[in-house]
């Protein structure tokens, strides 16, 4: 008789859901896609075609992710086009997902959004940034007069050709209360609908990041009465920017912008795809029950439209991540794939379910093997896994400095004894 199934989760101790609801991001989290256009700001990548961007556009859509910036259109002719192709593109699908677009806070970039409305029929956000710190301020020679009068003349001036309006301080992470306080305020007293805290440089750590989120949710969200929606939008620089987004969410953010494979500026932006995995596995609404499915093949497409590749020990989405060639962890992997227990064999060795993602294991054959990858390796083709084939395998393997690739197996299968 075969054993009875085993529930995964009563075969692991999970730590990670011993902390308390109020260090658990409330949800529905909401998740935007700066990919097309803050990152391309990577000064490593091609400008995907509009073929290619469309494409991506409809790899958003199918993962579920809320919203996305088309571009800025004030940069020139060839984003005008390319923000109003995708624009059409939303609305000739009817897809769900909310577009906005990026504007410096000036009339002749907030003006050409209008335009792209009124062509395609499709409401779009007006994404209007400025920066904010005392280093940019004192670099730029701005006072905060300056900073207040432009703040209010450009978010009128969108509101004024029917826009809604996302306020944007750029470097609040290295901003003061003061100015972060009056800056955002003024910016909801003339119609923004929701402002975005950004780590322009990779400044912050987790701790920060609750610390500045905390403050704007008490300052200025509350005191401002009605419904403004609070971003997060971050940087890599120290490595933190999925946990800081993380972070962000449990202080009362209520959407974080990222791209596919982290790519921007830089070191880049938070990873869109490792927002998404964590979201899952943390089970945070509306996450816990999107399809993921389609996760690598939208990883997959950026890094080819933007010439970007994927580190071969990228989480989840590269080669290596769910593959061994270690004797021990295979053979764990092994067992648990004849108790016929597919579950099992994509957590025994890893944090990441890979089936939850449409991937699975795969074992390999290389120096730390063990005859057991051999034999796996060999039945897993319907190759027979004689004594002796192993045995020539094996060999190779153990004298190789590298994993073999099959070209290499198979030249051991069809060795003659």
């Amino acid at each position: 008789m075969p054993a009875p199934p085993v529930n995964i989760s009563e075969l692991i101790y999970d730590w990670n859901r011993l902390y308390p609801q109020s260090l658990r991001p409330p949800g529905p989290v909401l998740l935007t896609d700066e990919t097309l256009r803050d990152g391309l700001q990577s000064p490593s990548v091609r400008d995907p075609s509009i073929e290619q961007k469309i494409e991506i556009l409809h790899l958003m859509e199918s993962l579920g992710i809320n919203s996305l910036d088309l571009g800025l259109p004030g940069a020139g002719p060839r984003a005008v086009e390319h923000v109003t192709a995708l624009a059409r593109e939303i609305v000739a699908h009817k897809m769900k997902i909310r577009p906005y677009c990026a504007a410096r806070t000036h009339e002749n970039d907030i003006r050409p959004i209008a335009e792209i409305v009124q062509k395609t029929g499709l409401p779009i956000e007006a994404a209007t940034f400025l920066g904010s710190s005392p280093i940019r301020r004192y670099t730029e020679g701005w006072t905060s007069d300056f900073l207040l009068q432009t703040t209010e003349k450009a978010v009128k001036c969108a509101v004024s050709l029917g826009l809604e309006v996302m306020y944007v301080t750029e470097d609040t992470t290295r901003c003061d209360p003061e100015t972060v306080k009056l800056l955002n305020s003024t910016a909801i007293s003339c119609g923004a609908r929701a402002i975005v805290l950004c780590d322009t440089a990779g400044h912050a750590t987790p701790m920060g990041t609750v610390a500045l989120v905390k403050f704007v949710v008490e300052e200025v969200i509350k005191p401002a009465g009605g419904k403004i929606r609070l971003d997060w939008h971050g940087h890599c620089d120290r490595g933190l920017a999925t946990a800081n987004a993380m972070a962000a969410l449990v202080a009362g953010a209520n959407c974080v912008h990222a791209t596919a494979l982290g790519i921007g500026e830089r070191v880049g932006n938070t990873q869109m795809d490792q927002m998404l995995v964590n979201l899952k596995l943390m089970g945070i609404a509306p996450w816990d029950q999107q399809d993921l499915t389609k996760l690598k093949r939208y990883c997959e497409v950026v890094s080819i439209a933007t010439g970007i590749p994927i580190p071969a020990n990228y989480p989840v989405v590269g080669d290596d991540a769910f593959r061994t060639a270690t004797g021990v962890h295979a053979a764990a992997v092994i067992k648990a794939y004849k108790k016929k227990d597919v579950e099992l064999a994509n957590t025994v060795y890893s944090g990441v379910p890979s089936h939850v993602f449409g991937l699975e294991q795969v074992i390999d054959i290389g120096p730390m093997s063990g005859k057991s990858n051999v034999h796996f390796w060999l039945e897993r083709r319907g190759l027979q896994a004689s004594d002796e084939v192993v045995e020539r395998i094996f060999k190779r393997a153990k004298s190789s400095d590298h994993t073999l690739t099959e070209a290499e197996i198979l030249e051991c299968v069809q060795a003659l004894p």
